[in-house]
């Protein structure tokens, strides 16, 4: 065992381990659910999940209780396990959030935003215009965001980043089905924001934020009642 002298004394080299299987298959599933390929209400049985990420059952197992402990799954007693189905009250709460944090990034990044910062966000802008033209779902959802990361690190406060990027997954879960329904009129509000950042106009950009991300919260309970109507 090393002295408390002699070890700060050393530059300790961090070891490199490879990511546990459980952690591989949470991340892998956790994903197929974010992005809907695995659908809100849809049964997870444990050997067809096996098969198909070419594993044992166990980690399967695992990763699904890790899941069900922060609420993308639930477990039913005799039943199994099934993708968990957001409810109104939880997509309000979530995205009332993100308007809170998103809107202050906003502020922030309209002050310490560089001109590189700013084309970074007009080129992502770009790519979202170029994926919803081609109605390419995916490329929209990675595109916005990326581009709500981004203006969320130009605000140069570590701990609103970190906050915000809590609720980023859930933000894309929410966001992926209506994507097609928000269409070029969320990449127009867009590029409004990216403007007033580049005049470093805080209360504006804030303004923007605020009603784009209460957009999509409206988008998601429309499309729900479309749904419970249907």
């Amino acid at each position: 065992m090393l002295s408390s002298g002699r070890s700060k004394s050393l530059a300790m080299p961090r070891l490199q381990r490879p990511a546990p299987l459980r952690e591989r298959i949470y991340e892998a599933l956790l994903e197929l659910i974010i992005t809907r390929a695995l659908e809100p209400g849809q049964h997870l049985i444990e050997n067809e999940l096996a098969a198909h990420l070419g594993t044992s059952r166990q980690p399967v197992r695992e990763a699904l209780q890790r899941l069900s402990t922060e609420g993308w799954v639930d477990l039913r007693p005799a039943l199994g396990a099934f993708v968990h189905t957001p409810t109104g009250e939880e997509a309000d709460q979530l995205l009332a959030v993100r308007t809170m944090l998103e809107t202050e990034s906003a502020r922030l990044a309209a002050t310490n935003a560089a001109p590189a910062n700013i084309e970074r966000l007009r080129e992502l802008c770009r790519q979202g215009e170029q994926a919803s033209a081609a109605e390419d779902v995916d490329g929209v959802v990675a595109a916005n965001a990326a581009l709500h990361a981004a203006v969320t690190e130009f605000s140069g406060n570590k701990v609103l980043a970190e906050l915000t990027a809590q609720v980023d997954r859930r933000v894309r879960w929410y966001y992926t089905p209506v994507a097609r329904q928000r269409g070029q009129a969320s990449w127009t509000e867009h590029a409004a924001l990216i403007d007033a950042l580049a005049a470093h106009d805080g209360e504006r950009a804030a303004q923007i934020m605020r009603a784009h991300t209460e957009q999509t919260r409206r988008s998601y309970h429309q499309r729900l009642a479309a749904e419970n109507e249907g």
